[in-house]
């Protein structure tokens, strides 16, 4: 049996130097986190945009100006717009140019046949310069391809989630979060010189698996190193609050940058800023002594009574092996994993999808990806208090539900009241954001030491199925606005009823070995 961790470091205290260096080192590494989870807002935008009109054609300014379709768009109301995929078939209006007759007054341009677009589009540059979808014209009969940007990133997440957690139990939290940090850091920097969206895409799924691997070794870096108290804080209002921070700061870079290619030079840039932190940054103490490498944590922590002014104990463990096949051994812990895997998946499709929603959304896509980000400092901090005080259960339940109640809510609003469907949409972005705080903290309790990074690695794991499929969630648009509220809403509220059946983990020690976890009440 392990000696109590808890007990045996009580007397380094809950905010000496030690614990506030690792909390606002670790709580740093997460800024290009931020920036990059949901870049593709700006990256993978899509541009006004009608048929090209070759210059060199010669027609008149009316026939020019009447070449492209009047069509009506669903996101726009009644009104017309041009057609973003057709176009009056050049030949035939190159003729009636020729013949000197006018559009409307001596052609009826509804009966003139229409074709597609031959010659390519053209881009309105009023916002962007450039995004991949300009860049390679991911439009009309391409445009399935958006949303499976989107999916790449997410399955290099999956990737990442099944791969690091395994990695970071066995080489340790540190290596893989700075290993994986340079990967999302280095890989994002290849990506300027992508010659085509599949090379693009291809380099976004490594991007993915770094993405992921080095926020859930710092999350678990943080909780394994930090006192009771700070832990709460930490992995609840504090590593996501910084995550916050980068997501701010993401429509910063994106108004000041409109060119994709420099815009993803920017993003990749901070991460550098990041490997100075290797030599403050230590190793879990936990995880040593579950390898039985003692001595290195009894160095870790003669180090950290150091920096605290205090004189350290000894401290003892007996090492401990475990793999990701122990989640599901036993049948309590089946159940408990199953359950947070369906939860954590429903959460990243209402999340990701809610956050890639902000380019559809009425107004200045800017102003509101940086809402999007505000929304979430004070869901991260309504998440610590309630997470310092209530029941993780309770807590759990109601924001899920809250969340899935609000984005159902957004179908019933008219189409002309858009700030209203913009604050629902809103107030559903900060429940949920609440819930996915909670969540990774949660885990994190419920799970023991010798399992805790590959059982966060695993749930991050299961729900990347939910987040590969969220930008298909949008992509419903196209067929009824309504339709992903509809899907979001409802299986987020289903995932509120179901949190409630894990076990109780409010005022509970951190597990240390599988035996010490709670039995699962449902």
């Amino acid at each position: 049996m392990m000696t109590d961790y808890e007990t045996s470091t009580a007397f380094l205290g809950e905010w000496g130097c030690f614990q506030q260096q690792v909390f606002f080192l670790l709580s740093l590494t997460v800024i290009p986190n931020g920036l990059t989870a949901l870049s593709t807002v700006f990256l993978a935008d899509t541009p006004s945009h009608h048929c090209l009109i070759p210059a060199h054609l010669n027609l008149t300014p009316e026939w020019r100006n009447s070449s492209i379709p009047l069509e009506q768009e669903s996101s726009q109301g009644d009104a017309l717009v041009r057609s973003r995929c057709s176009r009056y078939k050049l030949v035939d209006i190159l003729s009636f140019s020729e013949k000197g007759l006018l559009p409307v007054v001596d052609v009826n341009l509804s009966t003139v046949p229409k074709e597609s677009c031959l010659d390519g589009w053209e881009y309105d540059q009023s916002i962007y310069i450039s995004t991949i979808i300009s860049e390679w014209d991911l439009v009309c009969d391409e445009s399935w391809k958006k949303p499976l940007t989107s999916s790449f990133f997410f399955c290099g997440v999956l990737t990442g989630s099944f791969i690091s957690g395994q990695l970071s139990d066995r080489y340790g939290r540190k290596i893989v979060l700075f290993a994986t940090q340079a990967i999302q850091t280095v890989f994002t920097l290849i990506q300027v010189f992508s010659p085509s969206w599949t090379a693009f895409c291809a380099l976004f799924f490594v991007v993915g698996v770094g993405h992921i691997s080095n926020y859930v070794a710092a999350f678990v870096l943080g909780a394994e190193i930090l006192s009771p108290f700070v832990r709460t804080v930490y992995t609840t209002a504090g590593v996501n609050l910084f995550f916050a921070a980068g997501y701010m700061l993401l429509p910063f870079f994106g108004f000041f940058i409109r060119d994709w290619r420099m815009l993803l030079l920017g993003l990749s840039l901070p991460g550098f800023f990041f490997v100075p932190l290797w030599w403050f940054i230590p190793e879990s103490p936990r995880w040593l002594l579950s390898q039985g490498r003692i001595e290195e944590a009894e160095a870790i922590i003669r180090d950290a009574a150091k920096k605290n002014k205090v004189e350290p104990p000894s401290v003892i463990f007996s090492p401990l092996a475990h793999n990701i096949c122990d989640l599901l051994r036993s049948r309590n812990i089946r159940w408990i994993s199953v359950t947070l895997w369906l939860i954590w998946n429903t959460l990243t499709i209402a999340y990701f999808a809610v956050s890639l929603n902000t380019a559809n959304l009425h107004g200045n896509v800017h102003f509101n990806c940086f809402l999007s980000a505000l929304v979430e400092v004070p869901a991260y901090i309504l998440s610590w208090t309630m997470f310092r005080w209530c029941s993780r259960r309770l807590t759990l339940s109601s924001s899920l539900s809250m969340g899935g109640l609000f984005l159902l809510l957004i179908q019933l609003i008219p189409t002309h009241l858009f700030s209203m469907a913009i604050a629902l949409e809103m107030i559903g972005k900060f429940a949920v954001t609440i819930a996915y705080s909670l969540v990774y903290a949660f885990t994190a309790e419920i799970y023991p030491t010798v399992l805790r990074n590959t059982a966060l690695g695993a749930c991050s794991m299961a729900s990347r199925i939910g987040s590969i499929t969220a930008p298909f969630f949008i992509y419903l648009r196209s067929y009824s606005v309504s339709l992903p509220y509809i899907l979001m809403g409802s299986l987020t509220a289903l995932a509120g009823l179901l949190s409630l059946l894990l076990p109780e983990s409010f005022g509970m020690p951190l597990p240390e070995t599988i035996d010490h976890m709670q039995h699962f009440p449902g």
